[in-house]
């Protein structure tokens, strides 16, 4: 779901408590955004960060099926199109002297 809202220049969108939109200029059918954030937040164009993606999936073509699909994976959840899925808990072990004598 995506929330659409309108602005003008000098006008703000506030994300959280320390993340604020300005919209800066519109020209044409292009407009100029200031992101003011925290250090800690990272902030990517789309176009790059596929751009990026893209040519480390054509790189690792030589490999296996399942790394391309690895790599699929981790693209879509760098896009925020999936969340990264937890990894399996490992099944629990007995130590060696609670095993049973056959």
């Amino acid at each position: 779901m995506m929330l659409v809202l309108t602005r003008k220049p000098g006008e703000k969108i506030l994300i959280g408590d320390d993340i604020v939109i300005t919209v800066l200029d519109v020209r044409g059918d292009s407009i100029r955004i200031g992101v003011d954030a925290p250090r800690g937040v990272r902030i990517q164009r789309d176009e790059v960060l596929r751009a990026v993606i893209e040519a480390n999936l054509s790189a690792s073509r030589g490999g296996s099926l399942s790394e391309d699909e690895d790599a699929e994976a981790q693209l879509k959840a760098a896009l925020g199109l999936v969340r990264p899925s937890a990894a399996p808990a490992a099944a629990p072990t007995a130590p060696p002297d609670a095993l049973p004598d056959c």
